[in-house]
């Protein structure tokens, strides 16, 4: 079991699809609603949020609110939720346990964790109200999964009999180790029905790459969802022989796509390429249309553009960082919560037709470590893996993973020397394995201690860095 509401997931679903068709005004006055509600119960409902929120009304315009960071909501978990009986210790220790991936936790509740790039991970939770509103913004806003650019695509053509892909092979690569948002839907999507259970399969990236290769050539998916750095990897195996799908269209999300990467991809894999934008604090935040463009579910989120003090910025301008007020969740109230991704968004309608607001992202960009493997071979590490490994493994999150040659990298651990120390050997028995695992025969690793990760204006570390 896992956590659905069918009431709730019809109700969501239709006020998606109005939503869709309304006019821009209506879709304002919409968001003000939702906007009211939320701020209501966060103020009854949460002590963090009602000392914040104090002499306020119902009806006070966002930017009368204090920003919140993940640090003060992590450090203060249980005066930021609405239910009492919801304790980050026992949070952790269920996301601790793999096994229980996608299970409703107080059989209510599903909960995810954060990667952890600017830090500890932090811990969502998400209620059957708001898992509706994600399931229509996912199945709904994006349309038919075969946009009418991919009508010219080889196998395409016959895809308007199965608009939906329910009778097609779906896959997933990434991270499976750990209660992140992808890994957890997926797994809660497969036990929803039985369609999911026998179509949808999740690809760990941790893995030997031939293994995965050999692993998806024998599944033969025809709807892939990854990374983009994983999609490159992916592309430049079926451009050298290795690798041969028979995809209809590739789904990234998670990591910056640039517009050559993306051309590069679709002509490798020989599939559209659709591009998404979403975080742990709030899953489907944007989806591209047919024109190439993301619009924001600006009807269920409020996304400002700020710059390093927190000032408001006008469309068109580039952010230094955003901050994101989720109006789906009243479990954990996310109000103009800060992350580090820059974006610009863009004044006026959108060709495609679309009333949704136009946003441009800039979030993680991290190419591969190219190593030596031997024998004249190359080995490409990806960024996300040796982060994941570190953190899930070693159990370390302030670090930063620095490439020095084609054999050497430089480990930097933040906090007291002393506990660097000790921390070092875990790190280096993993990085070891998991190289070795990859074919990556000698791997020579360096320690720097006693000196902070640095980081960006937006307080995220840069974890793996590459030759440049």
């Amino acid at each position: 079991m896992t956590v659905f509401d069918p009431w709730l997931a019809t109700s969501a679903s239709f006020e998606v699809l109005a939503a869709s068709a309304a006019a821009g005004t209506s879709l304002e006055r919409l968001r003000q609603v939702r906007w009211r509600r939320l701020l209501h119960v966060a103020r009854t409902g949460t002590r963090l949020y009602g000392e914040r929120l104090h002499g306020l009304s119902d009806d006070a315009p966002i930017d009368t609110v204090p920003p919140v960071g993940k640090a003060e909501l992590m450090s203060r978990f249980e005066e930021a939720v609405t239910d009492p009986r919801l304790s980050l210790p026992a949070l952790r220790a269920f996301t601790a346990d793999p096994a229980r991936i996608a299970q409703p936790f107080m059989g209510r509740y599903l909960v995810w964790e954060s990667s952890g790039t600017s830090g500890e991970p932090a811990v969502f939770v998400q209620d059957a109200a708001a898992m509706a509103v994600y399931d229509a913004l996912e199945l709904l806003r994006p349309g038919p999964a075969w946009a009418p650019r991919a009508r010219s695509t080889p196998r395409a053509s016959t895809r308007w009999l199965d608009p939906w892909g329910l009778t097609l092979r779906h896959a997933f690569v990434g991270v499976l180790e750990g209660h992140f948002a992808s890994q957890v839907s997926v797994q809660r999507l497969r036990a929803l029905n039985a369609w999911a259970a026998g179509r949808l399969r999740s690809f760990s990236i941790l893995q030997p790459w031939a293994d995965l290769l050999g692993q998806l050539q024998d599944w033969a998916p025809q709807v892939l969802a990854t990374y983009p750095t994983v999609a490159a990897l992916l592309g430049e195996a079926a451009q050298q022989g290795d690798l041969s799908l028979p995809l209809l269209e590739l789904r990234t999300g998670g990591e910056t796509l640039g517009l050559a990467a993306r051309r590069r991809i679709a002509q490798q894999l020989r599939c559209p390429v659709r591009d998404h934008y979403g975080a742990s604090e709030f899953l489907p935040m944007a989806w591209e249309c047919a024109l190439g463009r993301l619009h924001l579910n600006a009807d269920w989120l409020i996304l400002e553009p700020v710059d390093e003090r927190l000032r408001p910025l006008p469309p068109g301008v580039l952010s230094d960082r955003c901050l994101l007020t989720n109006l789906a969740n009243h479990v954990q109230p996310l109000i103009r919560y800060e992350l580090g991704d820059r974006i610009r968004l863009f004044p006026g309608r959108c060709g495609c037709g679309s009333r949704l607001p136009v946003v441009e992202v800039e979030g993680r960009d991290e190419p591969p470590l190219v190593l030596d493997g031997g024998d004249g071979r190359r080995v490409c590490l990806l960024p996300l893996a040796l982060s994941t490994v570190l953190e899930e493994q070693a159990g370390v999150h302030d670090f930063q993973l620095r490439q020095k040659d084609r054999q050497t990298l430089v480990l930097r651990l933040g906090g007291p020397e002393a506990r660097a120390r000790e921390q070092a050997p875990r790190c280096h028995a993993v990085l070891q394995a998991y190289a070795r695992a990859q074919g990556v025969r000698r791997l020579r690793l360096l320690d720097e201690y006693g000196q902070p990760v640095p980081r960006g204006r937006s307080g995220k570390a840069q974890r793996v860095v590459g030759l440049g």
